[in-house]
């Protein structure tokens, strides 16, 4: 660290002595004046600086009270400039005071006693030297009192205008933090979400299918071993999916082929072939025109089928599901309907009582990307999921 910074430091924690630092020299500057003579030196004129460094004495309070203070110096600097008529320096102190209060203060006001008292000061300065108020000596001294003015008002501008660019970085900074963490939030529940879908199917049907394993062990093992193939196969693909998933928090420069696909429409085929093999019927249907769908609304559409049938399964005591999707110009409908009997579970969400969060995931996706999700029992037994989904997304769904 150099001395100026040092020094700057130091001042910055000591008001009064910057306050009065001009001071000093003011005062050296009034006494050597005074002992230049027409055409030598003589001893200086005491009383008038003794009545200076009065003068000067209120600027150690400048930065406190700007306006008293400025008022005070410029009085003294008149009744100066009245008794001693050829002291040039009497009205310093008052163009320091003018100075701080335009720095510090209001617009309005260091202008308006900067003119009154520039007013003032080349008024006294004609009236003691017998000329005219706009001669060349009295207008210098109304220019300086106008000019500690704009001097002051210009340092106060720049000022501010650093003040406020300081202000819009720091905002700058914030806003983008605040997003950051707003995306690490969205991106931790997204991946929640994920993760609660394939651990939550596969286990499911793993669990469906060990125990017809368990069951036909003995009495049919052809069956059994068919049914332990099932598990190897919905294992595998929980691996593969828990893979890509956890594939998004790698870093950027990791391979991407060691990811695994995101699930499509395409894939619900295979979806609903584990859950038959699990004993439950699944039929698949299409109507409308498939047009070309944005990839989140393919795999919101996957996950939300895969969500309603796994809890299908697991909640209601249901035999058969029939998933529709209807392709209109604009949306996507997809409806997964089951015969579970009324009370029997909620294909949509957790069982009565026990916390789920099923559905609140099948909501939170589709609206993440501009879609809603329905559900609830049919007045003739079952329950129906309706999700409507937007084929093609808005820039900030998107």
């Amino acid at each position: 660290m150099d001395v100026s910074t040092v020094w700057r430091d130091w001042l910055a924690r000591h008001d009064r002595v910057r306050d009065a630092l001009p001071a000093a020299p003011l005062i050296g500057v009034v006494v050597a004046a005074t002992a230049v003579g027409d055409s030598s030196w003589h001893e200086p004129h005491w009383r008038e600086g003794v009545w200076a460094g009065l003068s000067c004495l209120p600027l150690v309070f400048r930065s406190r009270w700007p306006l008293p203070v400025a008022l005070v110096t410029v009085a003294s600097g008149l009744t100066l400039m009245a008794l001693a008529p050829g002291s040039a320096m009497a009205p310093a102190a008052g163009l320091v005071a003018l100075y701080t209060l335009a720095v510090l203060g209001s617009r309005r006001t260091a202008w308006t006693v900067g003119v009154a008292a520039a007013a003032a000061i080349a008024g006294v300065h004609a009236a003691t030297h017998a000329e005219s108020l706009v001669g060349g000596s009295a207008l210098v001294q109304f220019d300086f009192a106008i000019a500690a003015t704009a001097l002051g008002r210009a340092v106060r501008n720049r000022r501010d205008h650093l003040a406020e660019a300081r202000a819009r970085v720091e905002r700058a900074e914030s806003m983008q933090e605040e997003e950051a963490r707003r995306r690490v939030t969205e991106e931790r529940v997204r991946i929640a979400r994920d993760l609660h879908d394939v651990v939550a199917h596969h286990i499911t049907l793993v669990n469906a299918q060990a125990g017809v394993a368990h069951h036909l062990m003995r009495r049919n093992p052809d069956q059994a071993f068919e049914a332990l193939a099932h598990i190897k196969e919905n294992s595998r693909a929980a691996l593969d999916e828990l893979r890509a998933t956890v594939g998004l928090l790698r870093q950027p420069d990791d391979a991407p082929g060691t990811r695994a696909p995101i699930p499509r429409l395409a894939d619900l085929d295979a979806l609903a072939g584990g859950l038959r093999a699990g004993g439950l019927a699944v039929h698949l249907s299409r109507t409308g025109t498939p047009a070309p769908q944005a990839p989140a609304t393919e795999l919101t559409a996957y996950r939300i089928v895969q969500e309603a049938l796994t809890n299908t399964h697991k909640h209601a005591s249901a035999t058969r599901a029939t998933v529709h999707l209807d392709y209109g110009p604009h949306t996507l409908r997809v409806t997964v309907t089951d015969d579970g009997r009324p009370g029997g579970g909620r294909p949509g969400g957790a069982p009565a009582g026990s916390g789920g969060h099923g559905l609140i995931g099948m909501r939170e996706r589709a609206a993440a990307i501009g879609g809603t999700v329905t559900a609830g029992p049919q007045p003739d037994g079952g329950f129906q999921v309706v999700a409507d989904l937007p084929l093609t997304l808005a820039p900030a769904a998107a």
